[in-house]
């Protein structure tokens, strides 16, 4: 039988009648393609996922799909009955990846209220923003978000349902147990959900000011959860394959926050409706990973590339089975081509995969995996069927094949827009399309290459960190009287945070890194710090000239 050709397979695929036809539709006054099929929320998603198959884990507690969604329902009963939620209301979380993280992101999201999954590395003031800023009612939050919390509470209007405390509650907060028992036998209240509601807003620092909003709505999140269906069915169609017998439940060790769009969306959510089991990870440990694989028979694992090259090595020493591993996935920064290779040169089957993505786009974009992966190891893929990108240049005029410039996005998994900011969503939607500050280019094959980056940013291990944000930190110490931060390269995560300072005198780089803990959080602090003599470069406008410190930095080795 002759292979098809992608276009050929996603034209088959997406036919009407096919479980994964895609039709017209107007989404926020824009013209996209979404399916026709499938659930149109996430309501409906997690309601045709119940089963008796295993589906959190977390150390020793485990709970079915059918037990998960029992507990939701209650949770969301209690939201609705003790503290007035109705639909549209914000309901923040922030902790770690423990099961009432997912248990309350599925109430808030079925009852119509919006999840605000907020960054649990944020410190105090951060997370004082991100709760006033979204308008949050109610926090679910652990302990350690709880003792962050408590000296701006002054600051903040919403009530705290504790998780998994470990010291007295202070005013407005409630124990998540007794109010489990207060609302005993109490289910899922009634609530119409439709497609185009908002459902989550995930916050996605700029290259200037404050972190962004990105706000989904269920038909966003939905279109990026069948897409990446749809992409699984193109491959074994191109080849002419039949999915495997499985020799035992699907299943995810979950690593990657679920703060974090690939946690969230490629982790979590995409587990639903194919039964696949999660493992929650309370922390990266590399060690205890290869046990957890071994026990639980994990299938995938999905991870920023520092993450998946710490199994890498492991899997090279460690004498524990890994063979049930059939895909170590990439999201939140690219891969050194040499890590792709690895990856299936470590494992008995296991295969590599990765994708390009956003919080903007509910991570969905571009994605390749398997040989077609080893074959183009620094390509971030190839479209998805229901999106569209082109690269344009300064003049926004469409660039043609091999051509760098900046990469623009378009679809049914595009947000809307950024929660209560015009000016970004003016700046960054022109025509229908998003301009992702992202320089590429795209093959005459269609694969998309990520090459460089407009934005001031830094992408440490999956975590993007504004550049503007750091400066502002080290400029509230008073000996700093210039300050420029740049990404630096670095073999496990990628990049990590750089500056050089210009300052008043003498300063002690480990007391300065100790004084900014006050004000950002710990993983944007500057692991490299040059103390310029005298003030910072500039260009012909006089802005400081951050490219050439940069290169200056990175010769000197910054040790």
């Amino acid at each position: 039988m002759t292979n098809l050709t992608r276009l050929e397979a996603i034209a088959q695929l997406t036919a009407v009648g096919q479980d994964y036809e895609l039709e017209t539709i107007e989404m926020y006054g824009r013209t996209v393609r979404g399916f026709k099929n499938g659930p149109a929320t996430l309501r409906q998603h997690y309601e045709a996922a119940r089963s008796d198959e295993t589906f959190l884990v977390y150390d020793q507690e485990r709970y079915s799909f059918t037990e998960a969604h029992e507990k939701a329902g209650l949770l969301a009963a209690i939201l609705q009955q003790e503290y007035g939620i109705e639909k549209g209301d914000r309901v923040a979380i922030s902790m770690r990846n423990y099961p009432e993280w997912v248990l309350s992101f599925m109430a808030v999201t079925s009852m119509g209220a919006i999840a605000v999954a907020m960054n649990s590395l944020w410190t105090p003031d951060e997370m004082a923003f991100g709760l006033n800023d979204s308008g949050a009612k109610v926090l679910f939050a652990d302990q350690e978000r709880i003792d962050r919390i408590v000296s701006i509470m002054p600051e903040l209007d919403l009530q705290i349902i504790a998780v998994r405390p470990t010291k007295a509650l202070a005013e407005n907060m409630t124990l998540i147990d007794d109010l489990v028992t207060k609302y005993a036998g109490q289910t899922m209240p009634d609530v119409d959900v439709s497609p185009q509601d908002n459902a989550t807003i995930l916050y996605t620092s700029g290259s200037t000011g404050h972190p962004k909003g990105a706000v989904s709505c269920h038909q966003n999140i939905m279109t990026a959860l069948l897409s990446w269906e749809l992409d699984q069915h193109i491959a074994l169609v191109i080849n002419n394959l039949t999915a495997p017998e499985a020799e035992y439940q699907a299943s995810t060790l979950l690593a990657v926050p679920l703060f974090h769009a690939t946690g969230l969306l490629a982790g979590l959510l995409s587990s639903y409706r194919i039964q696949r089991k999660v493992v929650l990870m309370y922390k990266w440990d590399a060690d205890l990973s290869t046990e957890i694989i071994e026990e639980e028979r994990i299938t995938s694992f999905i991870a920023p590339a520092a993450m998946t090259g710490d199994l890498v090595e492991k899997a090279k020493s460690t004498n524990r089975d890994l063979s049930s591993l059939a895909t170590v996935g990439g999201g939140g920064a690219p891969r050194a081509p040499e890590q792709v290779k690895s990856i299936a040169a470590s494992f008995a089957k296991a295969m590599p995969n990765t994708g390009w993505g956003m919080t903007e786009t509910n991570a969905i974009g571009a994605g390749i995996g398997g040989e077609d992966y080893l074959e183009h190891p620094s390509s971030s893929g190839r479209c998805s069927a229901a999106l569209d990108i082109k690269v344009i240049d300064e003049a926004g005029e469409t660039l043609p094949a091999g051509e760098r410039g900046e990469l623009l996005i378009r679809g049914s998994s595009v947000i809307k827009g950024y929660w209560n900011r015009p000016e970004a969503n003016a700046e960054t939607f022109v025509d229908g399309w998003l301009k992702t500050g992202d320089v590429a280019y795209i093959d005459a094959e269609g694969y998309l290459y990520i090459v460089d980056r407009i934005k001031d940013l830094v992408i440490r291990g999956g975590e993007n960190i504004g550049c503007a944000e750091v400066e502002a930190g080290l400029l509230v110490h008073p000996q700093v009287l210039e300050a420029s931060v740049y990404a630096v390269p670095d073999e496990r995560l990628g990049e990590e945070v750089g500056a050089t300072i210009y300052t008043e005198g003498e300063v002690d780089k480990d007391a300065l890194k100790k004084f900014l803990l006050d004000h950002i959080a710990r993983f944007k602090i500057p692991r490299y710090i040059v103390v310029s003599e005298e003030p910072l470069l500039r260009i012909a406008s006089g802005k400081i000239d951050k490219r050439r410190i940069r290169e200056m930095a990175v010769e000197q080795s910054l040790g």
